[in-house]
């Protein structure tokens, strides 16, 4: 009965907010989302979800599992990251002008699926310039392609091109 009382009384220490953002006592992550925000033992489990499972930190990291939509890890840096881990393959796979890398890019810049083949057209016509040298970084690729899309009739409007600085 004890614990109880004490549960109970941490959760009125908790601020409003922490109710608010769609989440309990627990925080975010997997436990959230099967448990719920109700105050009570469901957050034990919550709480036990997200420890156990390791989802919290990326939930937090990523903007994911009710973890709201401004994680850590901004969209560009996840570009980034793709862009440089992926590097050869994705080169390949932008002269081709298709394949399964390029068209995770295009998803990366949230172009619908219905503008993937559009997209690696557009990257295919434009390898040269995107790819000028055997020393092109991912990051000059990016920003290139970057370029490309804002002045693309079609991809310019149907992709989201913003830069998201990690700051």
């Amino acid at each position: 009965m004890g614990y109880r009382l004490i549960a109970a009384a941490s959760f009125l220490l908790l601020p409003a907010s922490v109710f608010a953002a769609g989440y309990g006592a627990a925080g975010c992550g997997l436990g959230s989302e099967v448990m719920g925000s109700k105050p009570g033992a469901s957050q034990i489990f919550a709480a036990t979800t997200n420890g156990t499972s390791g989802n919290q930190t990326f939930g937090i990291t990523s903007g994911t599992s009710n973890c709201g939509d401004h994680g850590l890890l901004k969209t560009s840096k996840e570009r980034e990251v793709f862009a440089k881990e992926n590097y050869t393959s994705l080169v390949k796979e932008m002269a081709q002008g298709k394949g399964e890398n390029l068209y995770t890019l295009a998803s990366m810049y949230q172009c619908p699926a219905a503008t993937h083949q559009e997209f690696g057209s557009m990257v295919q016509s434009k390898f040269d310039n995107l790819v000028a040298s055997d020393q092109t970084t991912s990051a000059e690729l990016l920003s290139k392609l970057e370029s490309q899309l804002t002045s693309h009739p079609t991809l310019a409007k149907s992709c989201d091109i913003k830069v998201s600085a990690l700051n």
